[in-house]
């Protein structure tokens, strides 16, 4: 990804910001411009909450470009509290320790720096809760 594509994003990534179904109370991450529940168009952006449980997860033991320095690292599909489910990195756990149902919570950290000028890039990562 590179930095203007990432910058776009900010919103989302900085503060989790997710998009409300005004007529239906659906909840889309990242935020929609059409319902997928009920077509509707009209939408609040509201925040996500910060704590959930891992449904899913992966251990990649040998990973690519930049990722190759931190491998292995663990992916994990989270469910937060009122059950929109988002992707991230699993740190600060050892990855024979993490199990399916294991509650975590989002912390905004450092992703990564990319091009010759090291433009730092952030956003949440699941940590043990």
């Amino acid at each position: 990804m590179q930095p203007q594509e990432f910058w776009r994003e900010i919103p989302q990534r900085y503060r989790l910001e997710a998009s409300k179904c005004l007529k239906c109370g659906a909840v889309f991450f990242p935020p929609r411009r059409r319902c997928a529940a009920c077509g509707h168009e009209k939408f609040a952006l509201t925040r996500l909450p910060r704590e959930g449980k891992v449904t899913t997860f992966s251990v990649i033991r040998q990973g690519g470009g930049d990722m190759i320095r931190i491998s292995p690292y663990a992916v994990c599909l989270v469910e937060l509290e009122g059950g929109v489910k988002i992707a991230a990195q699993l740190v600060d756990v050892e990855p024979e320790a993490i199990k399916t149902g294991m509650p975590v919570r989002l912390e905004f950290r450092k992703i990564r720096e990319t091009g010759d000028a090291g433009v730092i890039c952030y956003g949440y990562k699941a940590v043990p809760a």
